[in-house]
């Protein structure tokens, strides 16, 4: 199977993100990347596959979920980044320029980050999802001030198109004790 893909249901209802996962996850041969509960308690569901699945997974979810949904997605080639970042694993020696996108919705930030490194020459240094943000969702990259700024206002542009963006920033040179407070 190729993992080439993943799909998102964030959910107001922790009951309903139980029943949702396991809808997903029995309408179409996907995996299971992430499936918990984030704050203000909401629940969120991710999952992997081919494009074909993870559409028609994503579909089954968000109708079992009814009223519960709050955002979703499919992303049919997410950057292979955004794995280590959601994980805490990404490994960045120094900062260049920095910039951050904030969202009131997990969904919508994750999609982006995806849009931020696509748009740009720039490493993706964490994605973090809504645990002890009440509910919202940053990511925060690095590279050269023209790509970062790039990056963001790609990634900003996609979470405003939903009424999401909670606020973007670029800081051309940031003090390097910032990467400590990180990750």
């Amino acid at each position: 199977m190729a993992f080439n893909s993943v799909g998102l249901i964030e959910l107001s209802s922790i009951a309903a993100g139980f029943q949702v996962c396991d809808a997903m996850l029995k309408t179409a041969d996907v995996q299971l990347v992430l499936a918990r509960t984030i704050c203000s308690g909401k629940y969120m569901v991710l999952v992997r596959g081919e494009v074909g699945a993870v559409r028609a997974s994503v579909s089954s979810g968000v109708s079992s979920g009814n009223f519960s949904v709050i955002d979703s997605f499919v992303i049919p080639n997410i950057h292979e980044s955004i794995f280590a970042a959601i994980a805490g694993t990404t490994k960045v020696e120094a900062l260049e320029a920095l910039g951050i996108v904030e969202s009131f919705s997990v969904a919508s930030l994750i999609e982006a980050a995806d849009a931020a490194v696509k748009a740009a020459n720039v490493e993706l240094i964490e994605v973090r999802l809504a645990m002890a943000l009440g509910g919202k969702a940053f990511f925060s990259l690095t590279g050269d001030v023209a790509a970062v700024q790039s990056a963001v206002e790609a990634g900003a542009r996609v979470v405003g198109e939903k009424g999401l963006l909670v606020n973007k920033v670029v800081i051309a040179h940031p003090r390097p004790e910032l990467l400590t407070e990180m990750i």
